[in-house]
C-alpha cells in the first residue's frame, strides 16, 4: 500500500487525523503548484470544511461542490441525468462523472467526488448504508472505488472525508510524471 509523504512534523498522518491528512496534502498540492475542487454529496460539504479549515488554503483548495441531489449533480457538474437514472447516485459511473465534471466547473488541476448512503435510511440490499463511491480526477485519469463504512450516519460521513483525502494523497502523480506514485 502506498502511504502519504510526510507531514511539516516530518511523521505520515496518523489514521483518523483529519487536520494533519489535510496539511499533508496541502503540501502535495502546493508543490505541484496544483488547485482542488471537492464534488461532494454524502458527505455535504464536509470536505471543503476540513480543508478550509486550514489557514491558507484558498492558496490549493479551488472551490467544493455539494451536490447532494441528483438535479445539482446534473446542473453543477454535468452529470447527464440518463446515467444517474441508469446507475443510481451512489454508483461508480456517477462518481466518475462528478470529478471528471468538477474539473471543467472549476479552475482545479484534480477533483475528487463522493456519492454514498450514510444513513441511518436508504439503504438496499444492492448499496446497504455505509456503502460510498469514490473517485479522484486529474489530467485525462479517472480512478474509482467503493468502500462500506460501518457506524452511524455521523461516523460514516467522518470515514468518507478521511478516506477521500488519504487516498488522493496516494494516488497524487508524482511530481512531473504524471504517473501515480508508488
Amino acid at each position: 500500500m502506498v502511504t502519504a509523504g510526510p507531514t511539516a512534523a516530518g511523521a505520515a498522518p496518523a489514521e483518523g487525523d483529519t487536520a494533519q491528512l489535510v496539511q499533508a496534502l496541502a503540501d502535495q498540492l502546493l508543490a505541484r503548484g496544483w488547485m482542488l475542487a471537492a464534488a461532494e454529496s454524502c458527505t455535504g460539504g464536509l470536505i471543503a470544511a476540513a480543508c478550509t479549515d486550514l489557514a491558507g488554503s484558498s492558496q490549493w483548495f479551488e472551490r467544493g461542490f455539494v451536490t447532494y441531489s441528483n438535479a445539482a449533480k446534473a446542473q453543477m457538474l454535468g452529470v447527464d441525468a440518463a446515467l444517474i437514472a441508469q446507475h443510481g447516485a451512489v454508483s461508480e459511473a456517477v462518481a466518475r462523472a462528478m470529478a471528471q465534471g468538477a474539473l471543467p466547473h472549476s479552475q482545479a488541476q484534480v477533483a475528487l467526488a463522493v456519492s454514498g448512503v450514510a444513513g441511518p435510511g436508504g439503504g438496499s440490499a444492492d448499496k446497504p448504508v455505509g456503502t460510498v463511491w469514490f473517485a479522484w480526477a486529474w489530467a485525462g485519469q479517472v480512478i474509482a472505488e467503493k468502500q462500506t463504512f460501518a457506524g452511524d450516519r455521523a461516523t460514516v460521513r467522518q470515514a468518507t472525508v478521511q478516506h477521500s483525502l488519504r487516498r488522493l494523497l496516494e494516488l497524487l502523480p508524482s511530481h512531473g510524471t504524471g504517473r501515480a506514485a508508488a
